[in-house]
């Protein structure tokens, strides 16, 4: 028997009481973009209480929707119920400033990579945040270790960088700073095994491991295209067929964002100053044009309003 469908206004202020010894695993999040929402479903629908944090009304509501359709979507999948959607949405609450921060002991910041902007929410949760909170990056390019100092907790600051579609993706790369401490370490790979990833521990470095070695593969597929050697869809045909990977390069791209894959290349470009990393004229084209992939429903590829490509 289909469940009944829950209208949106059902599901923003029902919130589980939680046991007190569950209170250790309460994670902040800043940022609700993509990779944000994406961090709390997950973090949420392991059962532990989440608060995001944005910086306007405005952005919430649109998270908010956006995280909802993206769940609908799944559930019309049969991937999820709308009770699992109705539980995650429970555990999430939603606020535009710090202040809630100081009963959090996970801090994540999920905000675009932009070095100053990340520093500047590292000064100010550090001011209001409990002396013991571990402070996460999910940067995939910039130096922890730079964050890190800007903080009075140096020990505990760690980098998660999470993979989009986070939901679905079951790595997590768990990087460690100059000055981190084993017990973070530890903490934060138990903390990603409980939200149901596999962490794997890298050294701080630019692009890590993931990030380092997509980047390359993207951009030749953006080579290729620009140089008239195939069709997008041909290319990611191509690499799907032949190397049996679930999305080809080019809708990977569109996924991950146009304009943080450009971000990436430009920062590993600049810090590693290797050829392979210099962006394709094709993609500072698209982010000029503000086509930045899924998310804008145009990118390599066209998209409907439920993110499929259009042939």
């Amino acid at each position: 028997m289909q469940e009944e469908k829950l209208s949106f206004e059902d599901l923003i202020d029902e919130r589980p009481i939680l046991d007190e010894d569950e209170r250790v695993s309460k994670v902040a999040i800043i940022g609700a973009g993509v990779m944000g929402q994406g961090i709390a479903q997950s973090v949420a629908n392991s059962g532990t209480e989440v608060l995001i944090v944005e910086k306007d009304i405005k952005c919430i509501d649109k998270a908010k929707i956006s995280l909802s359709e993206s769940i609908d979507n799944e559930i019309k999948r049969w991937g999820m119920t709308v009770s699992e959607k109705k539980a995650i949405f429970g555990r999430i609450i939603w606020a535009t400033n710090f202040d809630k921060i100081t009963d959090y002991n996970l801090v994540i910041e999920s905000v675009p990579e932009v070095f100053d902007l990340k520093v500047q929410i590292f000064e100010t949760i550090d001011k209001i945040a409990d002396k013991e909170s571990i402070f996460i990056s999910n940067t995939s390019t910039l130096s922890l270790t730079k964050l890190a100092e800007t903080t009075s907790r140096r020990e505990k600051v760690i980098g998660l960088h999470f993979l989009n579609p986070v939901p679905k993706v079951p790595l997590v790369e768990v990087v460690k700073c100059l000055y981190t401490s084993n017990e973070t370490v530890k903490t934060v790979k138990t903390f990603a095994k409980n939200i149901g990833k596999t962490p794997v521990e890298v050294y701080e470095y630019p692009g890590f491991v993931t990030t380092r070695a997509i980047v390359p593969l993207l951009n030749e597929a953006m080579y290729i295209l620009l140089e008239g050697v195939a069709t997008a869809k041909d290319i990611d045909t191509a690499m799907k067929l032949g190397y049996n990977f679930q999305y080809g390069p080019l809708e990977m791209a569109d996924m991950m964002g146009l304009d943080e894959v450009l971000t990436w290349m430009e920062t590993l470009w600049k810090t590693l100053g290797e050829p392979r990393y210099r962006a394709c004229p094709i993609l500072r084209k698209l982010v000029r044009e503000r086509k930045l992939g899924k998310k804008t429903g145009e990118g390599f590829y066209n998209y409907d309003q439920h993110g499929n490509i259009i042939n």
